[in-house]
């Protein structure tokens, strides 16, 4: 994370420790952004993309590191993901740090900002908690499976040994949990059958949904499905755009956020 950045843990109810950092503004009364990480993210891996969005939105931020990443408690020995596994986040994960951190989102709606798999997890929490959610903006969300991300984290796994795994391990105490957890679950074959496309419709809060033209991990057609189904939701395609527009593209998705987060309510 960025200078400037307040970091420490919180602690799930089962022992687990969670990496949280905060930023942005600090005034009780300002909008709350929560960042959700993509597959391989933490904390770190946002860099200052929290701090700078929440920066021009003058918005209070809240960062962490799911279980498995960056500093927070990693999976246990054996541990394997199932295909559920954003779901639970979602579902079960999500909610309890945010009572942990404090927020209380009967009082309080938080706004999601949520990047690949982030993305969908801020989607299905959306949708299972449509009075608790103030808005969402997924970058690069999957909604159902294509046959591109499936290819492209078959590669990332061919390669991790011969490189990337040393890039990551700067940023997660125990890089094989983070790394694993995500691959194993993503090339099990039966997430050929996962969805959360039946979901999106329960979906009541603003969603705005960016994709890169040139995302190697999934294509137009994951937006377009959630602007099918979700009421009023936006979608943004970005040119010269890759799989994290908000590093690509990041005037472009700090514009649209912010217009997103200060349209008047209907």
């Amino acid at each position: 994370m960025s200078e400037g950045a307040a970091g420490g843990f919180v602690t799930l109810a089962d022992g687990r420790r969670i990496e949280v950092a905060r930023v942005g503004v600090d005034d009780p009364g300002a909008p709350l952004m929560v960042f959700l990480h993509e597959g391989l993210g933490s904390v770190a891996l946002w860099k200052d993309t929290p701090a700078r969005l929440c920066a021009a939105g003058g918005w209070r931020g809240l960062v962490y590191s799911r279980p498995g990443y960056g500093r927070s408690t990693p999976r246990a020995a054996g541990e394997r993901w199932g295909t559920d596994f954003m779901h639970r986040q979602a579902t079960e994960v999500l909610p309890e740090v945010l009572a942990a951190c404090g927020i209380d989102t009967a009082r309080e709606r938080p706004w999601l900002f949520g990047h690949s798999d982030g993305g969908t997890i801020a989607l299905i929490h959306a949708a299972s908690a449509p009075d608790g959610v103030a808005g969402a903006i997924v970058l690069a969300p999957h909604v159902f499976v294509e046959d591109i991300s499936v290819e492209s984290i078959t590669r990332a796994r061919e390669v991790y040994a011969a490189g990337l795994r040393e890039r990551l391990a700067r940023f997660h105490d125990d890089v094989d949990s983070a790394f694993f957890g995500w691959a194993d679950a993503w090339l099990d074959p039966a997430i050929r059958a996962w969805s959360i496309v039946p979901l999106l419709s329960a979906i009541r809060c603003p969603v705005l949904a960016i994709q890169g033209h040139e995302d190697e991990y999934g294509t137009m057609a994951q937006i377009d499905a959630i602007v099918r189904a979700v009421p009023g939701a936006l979608a943004l395609a970005l040119e010269g755009c890759g799989h994290s527009p908000h590093r690509d593209r990041a005037d472009a998705v700090v514009e649209a956020t912010l217009a997103l987060v200060r349209r008047p309510a209907i």
